[in-house]
C-alpha cells in the first residue's frame, strides 16, 4: 500500500470490567451462537449515529487487504441518546449497541470482541497542518528517528491548534483532547516531493499532516460504551476520517479528489480528499432531524408525524394538499443547511480549487430535497470551484476491498461503517512489529 495512503486510527486499552449489559449480551450470545467465539480475523464496526446504530461484522483477510461483511445489525436510538451526534445517554446508547450486535453476531454465528467505533459531533476537528524543518546536516541522509521527530512537531501543533479553535468556540473554556486519527498527505524535500523520504538529502523538509481531534469527555463515552458491551476498543475513529478510508481504499495509485459529504441525523460531517490525501475534515449540526424538527414546528404535529411527512415527501405517499406546507418547512432548514457547507467549504484556503465531484452518504442525505439543493441552485458560486460540481450517492459497490455476503449492505446509509471496517484493518495491520522501512514510518502516525 502507498505509504502516504496509511491511516491510523488511536488504539485504545479498555477496562475488561464487563457491565451488567455485557454480561447479558454473553449469556444472549452464547445462545445464538452455540458458544462459537472469534478469531483473529474479525472486526464489528459500530457506527453510533444520532437515529440509528448500524454494527456490521467483518471476516478480514490481512494478507489481501480485503474485508467480508458477514452480520448486520441496526437499531433506532431514541431521542435524547444522542446530541448533535454526540452520546448524551450511555446506558441508553449501550442498549441500543447491544441490540444491533445481536443482530449482527446472530446473522454472522461468531462473537465478535474486536471493535472499531465511529466519533462525530461539531467538537471533533480534523484539519491539514504544514510544517517546515531546516535541517541543520542538510548532507545526512534522512532517517527513522529524524522522521518521527518531524511527525511528532506536526502533531504536537495541531493539537494546539485544535484546543485553541474549541477554546475560542466555546466561550474560553479550555478542553481536553486526544488524537483519534493521523495520516500522512504529503512530504516535500527542497520542494521535490516524496513518497518515502527515508534516505534522501536536503535542506528542507515540509510535511503535511492531516489530524482529527476529539474531547476527550466524548472519547470517555465511547469507551465506556465499548466497556459495558464487553469489547475490545481497537480504534476510534472520526467518521468523515472513515468515509475517505472507504472511499480511498488501498489503491498506491488511487489520486481521487472529491468532496465527500455524511448527512446523519445530528450533524452534517464534510471531509475534502485532493490526490488521494485527506486535506481536512468540518462538522457543522444540522442533520435529518433538524429537517423533522422544522416540520414539527410549522405543521403542528409531533415529531414521529413529522418524521412520517419528510420520508413520504421523497416516498410520494403524502397527499398532495400538504406537499407544499412541507416542502415550505424543510426549505428553509435547507438553506441553512447549504450556508453551513458554503462556509465549511470556505475554509480550505489551501487549496487552489475545490474538486468538482461532491458524493454524499448517511440516511439524512436520502431526502430528494437536499440533493436537488444541490444539483440545481448556484450555491457553489461564490467558491472557489472551476466548474458546478457534480452530486452523487456514494454506493456500497465503490467501497474497494469491502464485499458483503448479507445482502443487506445495499445503500449510501452504510458507508461510514464500512469505512470503520476499513480503519480497523489499517490499524491492525501496523500494530504489529513490521520490518520494512514504510511499515515503521506508518506507525509513527499511531497514538
Amino acid at each position: 500500500m502507498h505509504m502516504l495512503q496509511k491511516l491510523k486510527g488511536v488504539s485504545a486499552t479498555v477496562a475488561r470490567t464487563a457491565g451488567p449489559v455485557a454480561q447479558r449480551a454473553s449469556e444472549k450470545l452464547r445462545q445464538r451462537t452455540g458458544g462459537k467465539q472469534q478469531g483473529d480475523n474479525y472486526l464489528v464496526a459500530l457506527d453510533v449515529g444520532t437515529e440509528f446504530v448500524k454494527a456490521l461484522i467483518g471476516r478480514v483477510d490481512q494478507e489481501e487487504g480485503t474485508v467480508e461483511i458477514i452480520g448486520v445489525g441496526r437499531q433506532h436510538q431514541g431521542l435524547s441518546d444522542m446530541q448533535a451526534g454526540a452520546i448524551a445517554d450511555i446506558a441508553a446508547v449501550v442498549e441500543n449497541c447491544d441490540q444491533a450486535l445481536g443482530q449482527a453476531e446472530e446473522q454472522a454465528g461468531v462473537s465478535v470482541r474486536t471493535a472499531i467505533i465511529g466519533i462525530a459531533g461539531e467538537l471533533v476537528k480534523g484539519t491539514t497542518t504544514t510544517v517546515r524543518v531546516s535541517r541543520q546536516q542538510a548532507t545526512k541522509p534522512l532517517d527513522i528517528p529524524e522522521m518521527e521527530k518531524i511527525i511528532n512537531l506536526v502533531q504536537e501543533r495541531a493539537q494546539v491548534k485544535a484546543k485553541q479553535q474549541l477554546a475560542w468556540e466555546l466561550g474560553g473554556k479550555e478542553v481536553e483532547v486526544r488524537l483519534v486519527n493521523s495520516a500522512l498527505v504529503s512530504i516535500e524535500i527542497d520542494g521535490y516531493p516524496v513518497t518515502n523520504p527515508i534516505g534522501f538529502q536536503g535542506n528542507n523538509v515540509e510535511v503535511q499532516l492531516y489530524t482529527a481531534f476529539a474531547p476527550m469527555i466524548h472519547i470517555g463515552a465511547l469507551e465506556k460504551t465499548a466497556q459495558e458491551l464487553d469489547l475490545d476498543l481497537l480504534a476510534v475513529a472520526a467518521e468523515p476520517f472513515a468515509v475517505s478510508r472507504a472511499v480511498i481504499g488501498n489503491n498506491p495509485n488511487q489520486s481521487l479528489s472529491a468532496i465527500l459529504m455524511d448527512v446523519g441525523g445530528g450533524t452534517t460531517d464534510i471531509a475534502v480528499i485532493n490526490d488521494g490525501g485527506v486535506q481536512g475534515t468540518k462538522m457543522f449540526g444540522i442533520g435529518g432531524r433538524a429537517y423533522t424538527r422544522a416540520v414539527e414546528r410549522d405543521l403542528g404535529v409531533e415529531f414521529e408525524q413529522a418524521e412520517e411527512m419528510k420520508v413520504g415527501l421523497s416516498t410520494n405517499e403524502v397527499p398532495a394538499n400538504r406537499r407544499p406546507a412541507i416542502e415550505a418547512a424543510l426549505g428553509k432548514t435547507a438553506d441553512v443547511w447549504i450556508n453551513g457547507i458554503e462556509l465549511a467549504l470556505s475554509e480550505f484556503t489551501k487549496l487552489d480549487h475545490l474538486p468538482h465531484r461532491m458524493f454524499l452518504c448517511g440516511g439524512g442525505s436520502s431526502l430528494d430535497l437536499l440533493m436537488d439543493r444541490l444539483e440545481r441552485t448556484d450555491w457553489y458560486k461564490n467558491l472557489p470551484f472551476t466548474r458546478k460540481p457534480s452530486v452523487h450517492h456514494i454506493r456500497p459497490g465503490q467501497v474497494a476491498g469491502i464485499s458483503d455476503m448479507t445482502g443487506k449492505v445495499n445503500d449510501h446509509t452504510f458507508i461510514t461503517a464500512m469505512g470503520l471496517l476499513r480503519v480497523g484493518m489499517d490499524t491492525r495491520q501496523f500494530a504489529g512489529d513490521g520490518g520494512s522501512i514504510r511499515d515503521k514510518i506508518d506507525k509513527m502516525l499511531s497514538v
